[in-house]
């Protein structure tokens, strides 16, 4: 975010510059002074890296936190998150009748489809 905070300090100028008093001889683009096109210019800038950083913003990991109940010895996840390799495994709480294994992922926001069938049926996870 430095270099938005940086860019706002530009922008501040370029204001100040552009309703200071025009030196004789200053130069014109357009019939605006050059105060002017850099202002316009360097506002256009930081819309755009506004954007951006938002766009950015919407794409960092969210804590996520998963949980499966059933009787099972383990219980893992895998997914995209870690390219498919080696998966998660989820922490077992054990009661008389079932087990909840749980577990907490930092996962970016998207969105999976669910893929094959039965016993090999995997889960839809929307993260927003």
């Amino acid at each position: 975010m430095a270099l938005d905070l940086s860019l706002k300090a530009l922008v501040k100028l370029a204001e100040e510059n552009a309703r200071s008093v025009i030196p004789d001889g200053s130069r014109k683009i357009n019939g605006k002074y050059i105060q002017s096109h850099l202002l316009s210019r360097l506002e256009a800038v930081h819309e755009k890296l506004k954007e951006q950083i938002k766009d950015v913003d919407a794409a960092q990991s969210k804590e996520v936190s998963l949980f499966w109940c059933g009787m099972a010895e383990s219980v893992q996840v895998m997914g995209t998150f870690d390219g498919w390799s080696q998966g998660e495994h989820l922490s077992p709480e054990y009661t008389a009748s079932f087990a909840t294994f749980s577990t907490t992922l930092m996962l970016r926001p998207g969105e999976f489809p669910t893929v094959g069938e039965g016993l090999m049926k995997n889960n839809l996870l929307i993260v927003e």
